[in-house]
């Protein structure tokens, strides 16, 4: 189901959005509309679709109907996430549209270049941390446990667990045994909704993350484990051990560290 609607403003005009499945979706017509030199955006998106007919044939896959809040109240309306909006700018001829073609054009060759030299992504999200305002410090742990985090998954991949599923299921047997509550536990605990919970923890809540993940790895190899089931054993073992080392310091600081605060409270 869709949520409350919000609006975003995208060259000085107001689209509105609305959560779906997880993610933002856009009104289509909204976005067209601050992109051409028309008052009718429906008008604009039939011909757009004659004119690009790869676009017309991918339509039902790009733009769903959801409800939109208006001024006559909600009502359905096509909307589309980022990728399919992108998509849907690139065949939109107006000037206005170009700056936008040639940013996605910028981005495409940044990834690229970063699939080459994997360097590069890794000082991109260094910089983007930086430009929020993280210390180095935090950046420095951060950074280590996206690298731990990775060679974590790809022992899971190669050992059976396939499914976004299975990641989240082995995910949440860590935090449970780390902190003792899941991943979305934590997040409501920390008042978050869509944000990365790791982005708001602190300097401890990032270290036992990383040492509960880092166990789990090391005893899968070491017992060379297989399915997704032992996978579970061994995430709740590698917990386990973040869990211990956590309670023994709360005992030595006399509070908890599974914190309701975010690191930053405001992004």
């Amino acid at each position: 189901m869709a949520e409350s609607t919000k609006i975003a403003i995208f060259k000085g005009r107001q689209v509105r959005r609305v959560i779906y499945q997880n993610e933002w979706w856009f009104v289509v017509e909204d976005v067209v509309l601050a992109l051409i030199d028309s008052n009718d955006p429906k008008q604009y998106v039939q011909r757009m679709k004659l004119r690009d007919l790869e676009l017309a044939k991918g339509w039902v896959q790009i733009v769903h109907t959801l409800l939109v809040e208006t001024g006559g109240g909600k009502q359905k309306m096509n909307c589309a996430n980022t990728e399919g909006i992108f998509r849907i700018i690139q065949s939109i001829t107006s000037p206005k549209a170009e700056p936008f073609k040639r940013w996605l054009a910028r981005v495409g060759y940044e990834r690229v270049k970063e699939i080459e030299d994997p360097e590069l992504a890794t000082k991109r999200t260094r910089m983007l941390y930086k430009l929020k305002g993280y210390p180095d410090s935090w950046i420095e742990k951060r950074m280590r446990g996206i690298f731990i985090r990775e060679e974590l998954t790809d022992e899971w991949q190669k050992r059976g667990a396939r499914l976004d599923k299975d990641y989240e299921i082995l995910t949440a047997e860590i935090s449970k045994a780390t902190f003792g509550v899941t991943p979305s536990q934590y997040k409501k605990i920390k008042k978050l909704k869509r944000q990365n919970l790791r982005d708001h923890m602190d300097d401890l809540e990032l270290i036992f993350t990383m040492l509960g993940e880092r166990s789990t790895t090391e005893i899968h190899r070491v017992e060379d484990s297989r399915g997704v089931p032992k996978l579970k054993q061994d995430a709740k073992a590698g917990g386990n051990i973040a869990g211990g080392a956590r309670k023994q310091l709360e005992k030595k600081l006399r509070r908890s560290l599974v914190s309701k605060k975010n690191f930053l409270p405001k992004l």
